[in-house]
């Protein structure tokens, strides 16, 4: 992707111009209030608590990112001269393991985020800081030197 962007500066500017678009597009959503707070698992079929994690887990695990990641990463951590196999193991669980902490860490400061955005005012002020950020975001982008 890289290369192609490369190759053709028109492309790239085309990416950049609709990046800027829909930031601000998602800052003005925010600052109207009319994305709504996500209701998860209130529908007719609620989902479990493993049918959440599985596809999360799903998402995650074929995420280009995370492979990318790896291979450009964790390689350099390992020792040639030992085991690899278990090298990596290691790497990946304590990867994993730090992951899960931040990830648990989110859920629950999202909770309480969750309670304290049932204020309407509070809800106001949160919404008009996040679309503020996006705008200002869109705006950086449209700013930036190509």
């Amino acid at each position: 992707m890289g290369a192609v962007l490369a190759a053709s500066p028109n492309l790239f500017a085309g990416l950049r111009y609709a990046g800027v678009a829909y930031l601000v597009l998602l800052g003005i959503q925010a600052w109207r209030g009319a994305g709504g707070v996500p209701q998860v698992g209130t529908g007719p079929i609620a989902p479990s608590a493993g049918g959440l994690f599985r596809g999360g887990f799903l998402i995650g695990a074929s995420n280009p990112k995370l492979l990318l990641f790896a291979a450009a990463f964790l390689p350099q951590f390992i020792d040639p001269a030992a085991d690899q196999g278990l090298q990596l193991t290691i790497l990946v669980a304590t990867f994993a393991a730090a992951e899960a902490f931040w990830y648990a860490v989110y859920a629950l400061g999202g909770r309480q985020l969750a309670r304290h955005l049932a204020r309407p005012a509070l809800r106001r002020l949160f919404d008009r800081a996040t679309g503020a950020i996006f705008v200002g975001f869109g705006l950086g982008l449209l700013a930036g030197r190509p």
